[in-house]
């Protein structure tokens, strides 16, 4: 059986972790030309009445990025350019 190819496709599922009203209703996953993307999703109604969904998409790859550099951040002392430092 071939691999499946998931390019330009995605899913969202509920979230049941949400715990405040900026967290999002749904959050999955997509891939956008061969990117893996995370998507989330927020359950919204227009002044006109209209229920819509308002969607945010981020890289995960800048995603994991962007975590890595608030950790790091939050390591008392640490300066990424202090190479000597470090025993190796």
């Amino acid at each position: 059986m071939a691999d499946y190819d998931d390019t330009n496709r995605g899913a969202l599922f509920k979230n049941d972790k949400k715990e405040s009203d900026r967290h999002p209703d749904y959050r999955g996953s997509i891939n956008v030309g061969g990117t893996e993307y995370w998507l989330s999703a927020w359950m919204k109604t227009s002044a006109k009445g209209t229920r819509y969904m308002s969607l945010s998409v981020t890289e995960k790859e800048a995603a994991h990025s962007a975590g890595v550099a608030k950790a790091k951040a939050a390591v008392v002392g640490f300066d990424e350019d202090d190479d000597e430092s470090l025993p190796f």
